[in-house]
Formats: C-alpha cells, sequence, structure tokens
C-alpha cells in the first residue's frame, strides 16, 4: 500500500481538472481526495498499491484535455487507510 500527496501547478482549475481525477482515481482504484488550493493549484491524496498510485501521479502529470501542467509535487505519506475517493471544493 502506497500514499502520496500531490501539489499540481499551472492551468489546473476551472478545466475540469477535480472530476476528471476522480474518475481517473475511482477505475484504478484508488482512495483519498483531490480539491482546489487557494493558491490556484489543485492537491490530491492518492492510496492505494504502487501501481495504481503511479498511474495517478502520472496522470496529474497531464491532467485532462484543457489542463497545462507547469509542475506537480510529490511526497510519499504513511497509508492512513482511507476508502473511497471524493472531491472537495
Amino acid at each position: 500500500m502506497r500514499r502520496v500527496h500531490v501539489l499540481v501547478t499551472g492551468r489546473v482549475q476551472g478545466v475540469f481538472f477535480r472530476a476528471s481525477c476522480a474518475r481517473e482515481a475511482r477505475a484504478h482504484g484508488v482512495a483519498g481526495w483531490v480539491r482546489n488550493a487557494s493558491d490556484g493549484r489543485v492537491e490530491a491524496v492518492f492510496e492505494g498499491s504502487d501501481a495504481a498510485v503511479e498511474a495517478m501521479v502520472e496522470w496529474c502529470r497531464t491532467g485532462p484535455a484543457h489542463a497545462r501542467v507547469d509542475a506537480i509535487e510529490v511526497e510519499r505519506e504513511a497509508p492512513a487507510g482511507d476508502e473511497g475517493f471524493h472531491v472537495s471544493a
């Protein structure tokens, strides 16, 4: 089990990043959450198998069609046993 905290910088708000991220995470069986940060970035936590979490990190490097990802920060965390994936405001 692996858990990462991700911050995505670029044109990532107002382009359906959160909804698309949630759809991808659920398809990969990843738990956690995604939300818009007050500084214009998108913040997410992914928890699941190594392969599934890595797939989500890679997805975040490009995001949905209208996004422009300039940078991504990934920090590993201790697994917390999250279940399900949700979108926060």
